[in-house]
């Protein structure tokens, strides 16, 4: 998949501060900095292709900071967790100051890289907080469990039946706490909303996730949760809805997804691109910056569904949104595994 340059003849610094990520950058003090220095080189490691919903977030910010003449960027995709550990090695080698890209299926293997190379600097998703010991090794994770709260207030009040099919990929704390607070904002709206919840042991697997999504239908869903690919075709074929997750699909299903929790890994990588410039790069949990109150995380438009959605749902979003913003509510973080009611 080509990423595309969308901003026409803006100039680098232009697009810089033209999305969430670079404006939390500018409000470092550092973006001049950083503009008239060499590009900070980046390289990038998935396991999945660069497409598959969550690892294009984080390479979108990448391209973006590539495109505004921040960083140099190079990426390897399809990297299996066997390979894993020797990617990172040659990356260090080849002489790459900051390293991104995701540790879930080798946590250890990864420290252990991580600790030979102490002049590099690490940025990896992980399912663990940060530890002195790796001090070169900062962790993020998708918080963004204040839009998913949001958008089940949505699903739950387009539900008609209550009946709500939730499909991801594995259990693990990125994926549980977002079901978790799906679920709660469902529950503000519908409060005898039940849910079917099911994993299917990949991150990208669209045939999968979408069998499993029409076996939920089957069972009288009318509203499904699609945290994987496929489970919108799902929806879009048996005239159901869907609710997306981390990127906004809607285009691709105008009359299926009705909104969509967004990922927006700008302010993290800006965050990490100011502290490696300045060598103040270290164990620190980047995962805070994906919160809605930091910019990394929002609702997308409700586009095609204008006017279709009930409006007390939507003055229920409008008021927790406020109030997450401030402060004066906070979207519980729950990453035990969710179960079918």
């Amino acid at each position: 998949m080509k990423f595309t340059n969308t901003h026409g003849q803006m100039t680098r610094r232009q697009m810089l501060l033209s999305t969430g990520g670079i404006a939390a950058l500018a409000s470092t003090g550092l973006a001049g900095k950083l503009m008239a220095q060499e590009p900070i080189s980046v390289a990038g490691i998935y396991t999945v292709p660069v497409e598959q919903q969550w690892v294009s977030r984080i390479h979108v910010a990448a391209e973006a900071a590539k495109e505004a003449g921040l960083i140099s960027y190079s990426f390897s995709e399809n990297t299996a967790n066997t390979d894993y550990p020797r990617v990172m090695r040659e990356y260090a080698e080849s002489g790459a100051q900051l390293i991104i890209g995701e540790i879930f299926g080798v946590e250890q293997e990864a420290r252990e890289v991580v600790l030979d190379y102490p002049e590099t600097a690490f940025l990896m998703g992980s399912s663990f907080m940060p530890d002195e010991a790796y001090p070169n090794l900062g962790v993020f994770d998708n918080y963004i469990q204040d839009a998913s709260y949001l958008s089940g207030i949505i699903a739950g009040a387009m539900s008609e039946s209550g009946n709500i099919g939730m499909v991801g990929g594995f259990p693990i704390p990125e994926v549980n706490r977002l079901m978790h607070a799906f679920m709660a904002g469902v529950k503000e709206s519908k409060p005898e909303a039940t849910f079917q919840v099911s994993f299917i042991g990949s991150w990208f697997d669209p045939p999968k996730a979408k069998e499993t999504a029409f076996a939920m239908i089957e069972s009288g869903a009318d509203m499904l949760y699609a945290e994987r690919f496929g489970v919108s075709d799902a929806a879009q074929e048996k005239g159901v809805l869907a609710i997306g997750n981390v990127i906004d699909t809607q285009a691709d299903y105008p009359e299926t997804v009705v909104a969509s929790a967004l990922w927006d890994f700008g302010p993290t990588l800006a965050a990490a691109l100011a502290k490696v410039s300045d060598g103040s790069f270290s164990a620190e949990n980047y995962g805070i910056y994906s919160f809605m109150k930091e910019g990394g995380c929002s609702l997308a438009p409700l586009g095609t569904f204008e006017g279709k959605v009930p409006q007390e749902a939507l003055d229920l979003v409008a008021e927790k949104e406020a109030a997450i913003k401030d402060g004066s509510f906070t979207v519980e973080i729950n990453d035990e595994e969710p179960t079918s009611s």
